[in-house]
């Protein structure tokens, strides 16, 4: 069954642009990655503090193979507050008409 892990974190706005640069090598490695359908981090346009995460997976099993091999920031931005849900996905299909 696919899966999504989707939603949003806050950091400092100040630190906003090194957070998301630095996941760039794990987005990069993510979408490489068996199972990986697809990765996103990424500013949000209105919220200067939000980053919004975005992650989908063909299986729950492909995400946690990659959770435990999947790159860590070596400086990492401090995450104030989270938002952040898996979602099993049991049907999918066009948003419109």
């Amino acid at each position: 069954m696919p899966v999504i892990v989707a939603g949003r974190v806050y950091v400092d706005p100040r630190d906003r642009e090194r957070f998301v640069e630095e996941h760039r090598g794990t987005i990069e490695a993510a979408r490489n990655a068996p199972g990986c359908l697809d990765m996103a981090i990424s500013p949000d346009p209105v919220d200067p503090a939000r980053v919004n995460i975005f992650e989908h997976f063909e299986t729950a099993e492909a995400l946690e193979r990659w959770r435990a091999a999947a790159p860590v920031p070596e400086n990492p931005v401090a995450i104030e507050k989270d938002q952040v849900l898996k979602h099993e996905i049991s049907a999918s299909g066009p948003p419109f008409g």
